[in-house]
């Protein structure tokens, strides 16, 4: 086998078309469940709203920096890891949210929060976090990575698409009421089919490769989980809101950091592995916890007003 630095995972091009009208398509659906009265909720808990900004947008990717050296993974698979853990969250976590009887107000309005941010900071933490990296930097060396010209891929993907779903939102709600329950889920089954499709088109590469990733992402799922449900214990929030921060925290969309790496890293082998792997057991391991969650009713708070 060639080393994962050097393999590329090839995409069609109509295939990446496709996966960046998807994740628009989930953008959309997560704008069309949007309504000012979240943004609001957003407005009278904003100590809640920047632990979970902090959490997402500077100790998950401080972590798994760190997680990386630890692991002492490649480059290709660091800068993978890096890239999903800058991703904001998708609206699985309010599903999940839900399913595990947490606060779904609040996840919402973190969701909504947590992807407007990411179209300005996801470029900057993926530049800085893998430039600072001792093998990932050598990889992105060959790599010519714009953060402006990702930051408007990510604006045109994550931005349009939020727009145009809050406008309907706010002016033809039942309509955005009756499509958000239909686009939303088509639009992950879409992923889904996406994803399978790549990974049976590079079923070779995939089989060779993919023990090298398996053990690197199922411990920074963990990691990302554990750091939103240590977060929230840790400033005292009550036990709705620390689930609804657990899965604000570790569910990614991987889905948009698999659109990245075919448009600004030519598909590289350790990065594309990771997004797409992250895509499926993120899903698996947050279902598994909000079952877990769901069948114990949540403790009533006992504290005051989160640190």
């Amino acid at each position: 086998m060639a080393d994962v630095d050097t393999v590329r995972i090839a995409f069609e091009e109509g295939s990446l078309t496709t996966l960046k009208i998807v994740i628009g398509a989930i953008l959309f659906g997560i704008a069309l469940d949007t309504r000012l009265e979240d943004f609001k909720v957003a407005v009278r808990r904003p100590g809640t709203i920047a632990i979970g900004v902090l959490a997402q947008f500077l100790v998950l990717p401080a972590l798994t920096f760190l997680l990386t050296l630890v692991l002492q993974v490649r480059g290709s698979v660091a800068l993978g890891m890096i890239l999903v853990a800058c991703c904001p969250p998708g609206n699985v976590s309010n599903i999940l949210t839900h399913r595990a009887k947490g606060d779904v107000a609040l996840s919402v309005s973190m969701t909504t929060v947590g992807n407007l941010l990411a179209i300005f900071l996801m470029p900057l933490n993926v530049a800085l976090w893998g430039s600072l990296h001792p093998t990932g930097q050598d990889v992105l060396q060959d790599i010519e990575l714009s953060a402006v010209d990702m930051l408007s891929e990510i604006g045109f993907v994550i931005g349009l698409p939020f727009v145009a779903g809050i406008t309907i939102a706010r002016l033809w709600p039942t309509v955005a009421a009756r499509a958000g329950k239909i686009i939303g889920p088509l639009a992950f089954l879409a992923l889904g089919a996406v994803i399978v499709i790549g990974v049976s088109n590079n079923w070779g590469v995939f089989v060779d490769y993919i023990g090298i990733v398996v053990v690197a992402v199922l411990l920074h799922d963990a990691v990302a989980l554990l750091i939103g449900y240590g977060i929230a214990r840790a400033t005292r929030l009550p036990d709705r809101s620390t689930r609804a921060m657990t899965f604000e925290v570790g569910i990614r969309n991987a889905g948009l950091g698999l659109l990245l790496v075919f448009t600004y890293f030519d598909g590289l082998g350790g990065m594309a592995l990771v997004a797409a792997w992250w895509g499926i057991w993120d899903i698996i391991a947050g279902l598994a916890v909000a079952a877990w969650w769901g069948r114990r009713a949540p403790r009533e708070q006992k504290v005051g007003a989160p640190a």
